[in-house]
């Protein structure tokens, strides 16, 4: 009898969990997913592409050297855009091209450098959920981190690393939840921390790596390709 009650009850158990399974498996068909690219409920919807920037090889005469394809204002597309190089040896930050792309690689600095993108139209609003989208390679445990100017003339550097171990990849920088400290301009090197920055009214927006490049191959370096902006803008 203790072998037929117990039977009875795994079956019963057996019949419950089998009946379980089903009901869910079927609510799960019955639930419609959510379309691609709706926002999700409680968040505040993403800021419109107040930007996009595909980089070029400088203008140049022979062959695409170090010295012949340094950054200067040619190497932007886009016409609203001004391009801000910080550091001592910011000037022989080069174009180059990978994956059949530009991008700007900073391998030959000898010191720490900083490449930043002004909107001649309006400042940025990089509150909330505004986001700088750019495809980014990082090398040799070298590292890259957020960079803005604010409307003040202060340059700010986040404390959030930016690391891609030798790949190109498509990086997202979100403003908030980050320490901000002031960066030297001429030096590229880190000050005092700055406490609720007003990121409001930004002037730049950019990349900072602190320390110099080490050179041509897999030394340190880093390349900044395409970007995007999402942010709202504001008028100057």
């Amino acid at each position: 009898m203790r072998n037929t009650a117990s039977g009875r009850l795994t079956g019963r158990t057996g019949f419950v969990v089998a009946a379980l399974v089903a009901w869910s498996l079927t609510a799960a068909a019955q639930t419609p997913a959510p379309a691609p690219g709706t926002q999700k409920p409680g968040m505040a919807p993403r800021p419109p592409l107040l930007f996009g920037e595909t980089f070029r090889i400088t203008p140049h005469t022979g062959e695409e050297t170090d010295e012949n394809t340094r950054v200067t204002q040619a190497v932007v597309t886009n016409p609203n855009l001004e391009i801000k190089l910080y550091g001592a040896d910011a000037s022989v930050v080069r174009a180059a091209t990978h994956e059949e792309r530009t991008d700007l690689w900073n391998g030959m600095t000898t010191s720490p450098s900083a490449v930043t993108l002004r909107d001649k139209r309006s400042l940025f609003d990089l509150t909330g959920a505004a986001r700088l989208r750019w495809i980014l390679r990082t090398n040799a445990i070298h590292t890259l981190h957020p960079v803005v100017k604010l409307a003040d003339g202060r340059l700010l550097v986040g404390d959030r690393t930016i690391t891609t171990q030798g790949e190109f990849l498509s990086v997202e920088i979100a403003y908030t939840g980050m320490r901000w400290y002031v960066l030297d301009p001429a030096k590229v090197t880190v000050r005092a921390e700055v406490v609720n920055p007003n990121l409001r009214a930004v002037d730049e927006v950019g990349v900072a790596m602190l320390m110099p490049g080490g050179g041509h191959g897999i030394a340190g370096s880093a390349n900044m390709s395409n970007v995007e902006l999402f942010a709202y803008p504001v008028p100057r």
